[in-house]
């Protein structure tokens, strides 16, 4: 079974937890066991798990800061005529999609595990997340 959700991000590294949308995906299907992948369509965008908490979020925003400045430098901003250049690094040094095992119709996460869409972008944008489970057999 395959899906596609749409996730409104707001501008600026925009994390947003999706865990719930995906569980709902799931259950919809009545698959009983396997995988389900998880794929953000968008070069500005990754996927991630994480503990979804102010604290891990605001570090999270502030390390990709440091490590790929939005006000530096980048080539791509010159040859396109825009300023993202450093949401598509951003999104290129993360993933755009996750595997996650399911079991009983719902996902195997962790305790503080959440599924999250990072959208770097620096505009508000609507984007495609493609959701895929493959059941199998007990």
């Amino acid at each position: 079974m395959q899906t596609t959700i749409t996730i409104t991000s707001k501008k600026d590294t925009d994390i947003i937890n999706i865990t719930e949308k995906i569980q709902e995906v799931l259950e919809k299907s009545k698959a009983e066991s396997g995988l389900v992948n998880i794929f953000v369509k968008h070069t500005t965008s990754a996927l991630t798990i994480t503990e979804y908490e102010p604290g891990v979020i605001k570090d999270t925003r502030d390390v990709l800061e440091k490590l790929i400045p939005k006000n530096q430098h980048y080539s791509h901003n010159d040859l396109n005529n825009d300023d993202n250049g450093h949401a598509h690094i951003r999104s290129s040094l993360l993933k755009p999609d996750l595997t996650i095992p399911f079991k009983d119709n719902k996902l195997l996460l962790g305790v503080w595990q959440q599924i999250v869409l990072i959208d770097s972008d620096c505009i508000s944008r609507e984007r495609e997340v493609v959701i895929t489970i493959m059941s199998s057999k007990d």
